[in-house]
């Protein structure tokens, strides 16, 4: 009894796996009968072939232009499909530039201080870095033992020349040593008046500007060769403006540029190159330019960032509108305007700007072209090279395929019916029923 129960457990699963498989390799049998998917390879055949292209149409397109032919659309079908058409035109474009801008002093109204002899720095009185200073106001104050001594001969050398009545020139050879040693005119005087010479001789600021550097404090030896103190004028400043590598040659010495440096509160302005360094700046690949600029009102300080916008006219040349143009990404055309066909046509382009560009070749000027819908266009283009004209019908002649369903005329051979994808789909009276039992039957 034991025995009888196990076998049917053993032996049930096997006998439905096999009606299951036996079921799916029916049903796949009937799908295949039928002609549907994935088994109806005369379909997929089908869904690849395409007709035959024409060999006038062949000849007439450019290779690259081959899957591409010429449309002719009806009037009143142009106005619903939105074209427009325009004459290609020669004009001079005007391109657009940016750059970083940044602000710097102008170096021709930079000043370095220094003494002329060597001594110690005993009192400084310009103490912090960005004090304004003028021109003449006194800046430090230094001793110098050589510049004492020199003040002692000369003292002495006018006194003796004073006490004979005859003038020497080793009196005006003493007063043009102390004006080269660093003393100025009106201290010269105050010592011949007062007969005893200064112990501190003072430094005096050779320009009005902004202290923007100080590289001593009192109390330091110093020599002709240490820089007491910068001094800027910052009432005029410099633009430099950073070009990319590719715009080079658009810009020149003469260039205007519109700057604009949000930060100082000072409106857009324009300006002009003056100069193009020699070099460019590799980390960035990038020109320098430099543009001068009157900041009377200081709102233009040396560091800030800002942006400068050139613009640039080019000769004259052909240009269409940027939407004209179709770029499949190996080429670019644009459909012009012959008869009452709108042909595709390879075109090389030059410069690019936001709504316009240029046309190297491929156009002439007063030709017309499809200035708008040239998408729509170039869809039906394509669509009518590969054979699929039959849904997308804008004014053509194309005749409608005749009826599989027709027979034939008196005299004509029968024509081959169409294949239909959808054959096997219908209802299951124009299938011939399978009979799963007919192998079974005696």
């Amino acid at each position: 009894m034991t025995s009888n129960v196990d076998r049917r457990w053993i032996v049930a699963p096997i006998v439905s796996a096999v009606a299951t498989a036996a079921l799916f390799a029916a049903a796949l049998w009937i799908q295949h009968a039928r002609g549907g998917w994935p088994f109806d390879a005369s379909a997929g055949a089908r869904a690849t072939e395409r007709p035959p292209e024409s060999h006038d149409m062949a000849t007439e397109m450019p290779a690259s232009l081959l899957d591409r032919v010429p449309v002719d659309v009806a009037m009143a079908m142009q106005r619903t499909l939105g074209i427009q058409l325009e004459a290609v035109r020669r004009e001079s474009l005007t391109e657009s530039i940016q750059a970083v801008a940044t602000i710097v002093p102008d170096e021709s109204r930079i000043s370095h201080v220094h003494t002329r002899v060597a001594g110690w720095l005993e009192q400084l009185d310009v103490n912090t870095t960005g004090e304004m200073v003028r021109a003449g106001q006194p800046l430090a104050r230094i001793f110098s033992q050589e510049l004492l001594s020199s003040q002692a001969e000369y003292l002495a050398a006018r006194a003796a020349t004073a006490a004979s009545g005859i003038t020497s020139a080793v009196v005006h050879g003493g007063r043009m040593r102390l004006g080269v040693l660093g003393m100025t005119p009106a201290e010269i005087d105050a010592i011949e008046q007062s007969g005893e010479p200064r112990r501190l001789v003072t430094v005096v600021a050779p320009r009005s500007g902004v202290v923007v550097n100080r590289g001593v404090t009192a109390g330091t030896a110093v020599d002709p060769s240490t820089t007491l103190l910068t001094i800027a004028d910052l009432s005029r400043v410099w633009v430099l403006a950073e070009v990319p590598e590719a715009s080079i040659p658009s810009v020149r010495a003469g260039s205007t540029a519109t700057l604009d440096f949000p930060a100082s509160g000072r409106p857009p302005f324009t300006a002009r190159v003056d100069f193009l360094y020699p070099t460019l700046t590799e980390r960035t690949r990038t020109l320098r330019v430099r543009l001068p600029v009157a900041n009377p009102a200081g709102k233009l300080r040396p560091g800030l960032y800002g942006s400068a916008a050139f613009e640039v006219s080019g000769p004259p040349a052909i240009t269409i509108p940027r939407d004209a143009v179709v770029d499949t990404g190996r080429q670019q055309h644009v459909f012009v305007v012959e008869g009452d066909r709108f042909v595709p046509r390879e075109i090389t382009l030059g410069l690019q700007l936001a709504d316009r560009v240029e046309v190297r070749s491929g156009l002439s000027e007063g030709e017309r072209i499809v200035s708008a819908g040239v998408f729509l266009l170039d869809s039906e283009s394509r669509l009518r090279a590969t054979g699929g004209m039959g849904g997308h019908n804008h004014g053509s002649s194309t005749a409608p395929p005749a009826d599989p369903a027709t027979p034939p005329r008196a005299g004509q051979p029968p024509t081959a019916p169409h294949d239909d994808p959808h054959a096997g789909h219908g209802s299951a009276a124009t299938a011939p029923a399978v009979d799963p039992h007919a192998g079974h039957r005696e």
